[in-house]
């Protein structure tokens, strides 16, 4: 695989497209086989979606962002089976009093910081080895685990717009950690607002270090030359790693790391969970954890550069 595809593309799916449906895309226009993406976006969702190829796709673990940022709107006055305009109604109810801006600012910095989230049954989240869609789609309701999630902003992006059905409507930009369903807090801010409501409109855009001006759509993609497609929109697997601390080696220590070997601690100035060791070349060789059992030792994390093809 001496001329395989590598890097990290910032790619922006589209409205309608499955994340799956996004790497086979790619595929094709790259031409490989090896892709895969760093968080799935439902398909009515746009935005960032960073996709991995060839030896990056070792990285794909470690670029699923702890912080992600959404521009989302509530529509306030009927909730759905999928917590999003999707889904089929479940109950409605008339907005029958205005819902001011320092209403929901309030709300807004109520859920602010750590809050407690149920999955929606249309969710991919694994309950007795099924997903949880799975049970949804047969008609079946199952016990789903709760989960802490973070909500590091949220914040009013419009002004509160009555809509001719009769709903209320308005935007926000939440900045959450990883896991955060955006579905389940619209339905909780319209809960917290005294009515039932669901999630209308989706868009994420950033993803850790991946930001929507930096992306490139699937149209643009296709309408480069082939030789632009690798050299301007591909990341290398140095650049997409570069949110973690880095330590150069020296040959020697090299030659360990390409073997895998425990490292002593006292080689690199580490107070991270993770480290990048890279070569005299700038070649990131492996990403090292402190090791579990063996106290002053680093382990390997991830080997980036076992390849020798």
């Amino acid at each position: 695989m001496k001329n395989e595809v590598t890097g990290v593309l910032p790619l922006w799916k589209p409205r309608g497209m499955t994340s799956f449906g996004a790497v086979l895309e790619v595929k094709k226009i790259f031409q490989t086989k090896r892709v895969g993406h760093t968080g799935t976006l439902d398909p009515e969702v746009d935005g960032v979606l960073p996709i991995c190829l060839g030896r990056a796709t070792k990285i794909v673990e470690y670029l699923t962002a702890d912080q992600k940022t959404y521009e989302g709107e509530v529509t306030i006055g009927f909730s759905t089976t999928t917590e999003d305009q999707s889904g089929e109604v479940v109950e409605e109810k008339i907005v029958d009093r205005a819902i001011t801006e320092e209403e929901v600012n309030n709300v807004l910095r109520e859920l602010t910081g750590e809050i407690v989230q149920i999955p929606p049954m249309f969710s991919a989240v694994k309950v007795k080895g099924k997903r949880l869609y799975e049970y949804a789609r047969a008609g079946i309701t199952v016990e789903r685990p709760k989960r802490n999630v973070t909500i590091y902003e949220l914040t009013l992006l419009s002004p509160i717009e009555t809509t001719d059905e009769g709903n209320v409507r308005f935007r926000f930009k939440a900045v959450c950690s990883k896991g955060t369903y955006i579905r389940t807090l619209s339905v909780t801010i319209g809960e917290k607002l005294g009515f039932p409501a669901h999630m209308s409109l989706l868009t994420r855009t950033s993803s850790g270090v991946f930001q929507g001006k930096d992306c490139i759509t699937l149209e643009q993609l296709k309408a480069l030359k082939e030789e632009e497609k690798q050299l301007t929109t591909l990341l290398s697997i140095e650049d997409a790693l570069s949110i973690y601390p880095k330590e150069t080696v020296t040959e020697e220590i090299e030659a360990k790391i390409m073997n895998g070997a425990l490292l002593p601690a006292s080689l690199v100035n580490m107070d991270e969970t993770l480290i990048a060791l890279y070569n005299q070349q700038g070649e990131c060789l492996a990403l090292y954890e402190k090791h579990p059992k063996r106290v002053g030792m680093l382990k390997p994390a991830k080997m980036l550069k076992i390849d020798v093809n």
